[in-house]
């Protein structure tokens, strides 16, 4: 049987945790293919060559950042409760995670028409949510105005990734002025499947009212509404794209679109998608892409996002592709929201995210021939205490080092990093740290791996010209030395 090493967790612990199935489908094994594709993908060699005073001098190398992204939403920026915590919460933003993926969800972003949410007011300053005694029933929770997150990440030197420009939902996206326009016997027929617990309007109750209608007939019924339908989505993309420019690394262009693609949906040429949310601008996702590339920088990546891991999938990027769309990354969630799910792992009884299972899924899209940016996951600690803390980290260290170890993929983004600060709906023992920021063993985990593991330190002697040659993992070093004099003298130098 595989041993593990993991932060604070002994070996008899996991043993109790684990069934034998699950310890056997992570057998030695398997941990050993991981290590080898690890060295094969993550890995280069490199010869460097530094100034005259390191030549024949001994020199330390240290890895100062990875070119993998290692990353987690932001969505918490000063919500917490606490300075205290909302410090460690900032403090693992250029620690911990070099990315940052920032909400920029269109409903709550413009809560009103013409003000999209960009500078901050005092409700969104950390002394108003030190106060709020239930955030999470402020319209805002979860969703800090995008300026102050931009420059935070900009002070970091983290990647900072938008997410996302376009989605269908009208639960989380569609701003409900924008839904407001619709006549209103529409709104009616939709509002009567309401949920009469909370209010909310459920993502597919904006289909009900066109069930029965083409696309033909919606465009000649409403045609209004389809035409500021589609000026407004265009409008939004642009304004985003001038206010940002290459400040934002990458964007999530369009979200969760491949249903409507694998339903027939996405019609070249119509002005309207009868999408399984509701009304989309006709053929949204390659119109998005082509709006997003004309008024975006060339060096900024254009993400297609989405959680349906099937050939449609694959077929939808391919048919983007063709047409002339710019997609840079594919992007890929996995999210394992029911605790039951991660102990019906550990018990033996799911094969869900086994290691045939992930080899399979990220096999298929890798067929598209992009990068992968596991852009969502969520991996829970079902119970909430010890023993479920460490299914949790061993899962969670299980998973993202055969993640890392696939050669297509570059990039990881946990979601919920902090416990009871997800969605409605979503679990609120997901995070890496408790309520109250105490880390989780899960963190441990993690940062054992990204800052120690993953991390290349050593030193080299370097040779009469001053040239050292190693193999590490890809990202930014430091070349350290004493001179002839002693003083100390540095580099700062890449590997790919």
């Amino acid at each position: 049987m595989y041993e593990y090493k993991l932060p604070h967790i002994s070996q008899s612990e996991i043993d109790s945790a684990f069934s034998p199935v699950y310890r056997e489908l992570w057998n030695e094994k398997v941990q050993k293919q991981i290590d080898d594709d690890i060295e094969a993908h993550r890995k280069g060699e490199n010869e460097f060559l530094l100034p005259p005073s390191a030549a024949g001098r001994e020199i330390n190398v240290e890895q100062i950042s990875h070119d993998f992204i290692f990353g987690a939403h932001i969505f918490n920026f000063d919500q917490l409760g606490s300075d205290e915590r909302n410090r460690r919460y900032k403090e693992l933003y250029g620690t911990l995670f070099n990315s940052a993926t920032i909400a920029f969800y269109w409903k709550t972003h413009e809560l009103q028409e013409g003000f999209p949410r960009y500078r901050s007011e005092y409700k969104d300053t950390a002394e108003y949510w030190n106060k709020c005694a239930e955030p999470w029933k402020e319209p805002h929770w979860r969703r800090p105005p995008t300026d102050a997150v931009v420059d935070f990440c900009l002070s970091k030197k983290i990647r900072l990734h938008g997410h996302p420009l376009v989605w269908g939902n009208n639960t989380w996206h569609l701003p409900d002025w924008l839904m407001n326009k619709l006549p209103f016997d529409y709104l009616l027929k939709a509002n009567l499947i309401r949920n009469p617990e909370n209010g909310r309007l459920p993502t597919a109750a904006m289909s009900e009212p066109f069930k029965d209608m083409t696309p033909e007939e919606i465009e000649k019924a409403l045609p209004e509404f389809v035409s500021l339908l589609n000026v407004l989505t265009a409008k939004r993309i642009i304004e985003l794209a001038i206010r940002y420019g290459d400040k934002i690394d990458s964007w999530d262009v369009v979200n969760e679109s491949a249903c409507d693609y694998a339903s027939g949906n996405m019609i070249p040429g119509s002005k309207i998608c009868k999408s399984c949310y509701g009304p989309m601008p006709g053929d949204y996702t390659y119109r998005s892409f082509k709006i997003a590339e004309s008024v975006l920088p060339d060096s900024v990546k254009l993400n297609i996002n989405d959680y349906y891991l099937q050939q449609p999938y694959l077929e939808q990027i391919n048919d983007l592709r063709s047409r002339g769309c710019k997609i840079d990354i594919a992007g890929a969630q996995m999210h394992l929201f029911n605790p039951q799910q991660c102990q019906d792992i550990a018990d033996g009884t799911s094969l869900i995210q086994s290691p045939d299972k992930v080899r399979e899924a990220m096999g298929l899209l890798s067929k598209a021939g992009l990068p992968i940016h596991l852009s969502e996951i969520t991996i829970t600690a079902p119970g909430g205490n010890r023993k479920g803390e460490i299914i949790q980290a061993v899962i969670s260290r299980n998973l993202y080092r055969l993640w890392f170890s696939l050669k297509p993929m570059m990039g990881i983004t946990w979601w919920n990093v902090v416990d009871n600060c997800g969605a409605p709906g979503e679990p609120s023992v997901s995070g890496l740290f408790t309520r109250d920021m105490q880390p989780k063993l899960s963190y441990f985990a993690l940062n054992d791996l990204i800052n120690n593991e993953w991390k290349t330190r050593l030193t080299a002697q370097a040779d009469k010209e001053g040239k050292i040659s190693f193999r590490g993992f890809r990202g930014n070093y430091k070349f350290t030395w004493l001179d002839a004099q002693g003083n100390c003298e540095s580099m700062i130098s890449h590997l790919q």
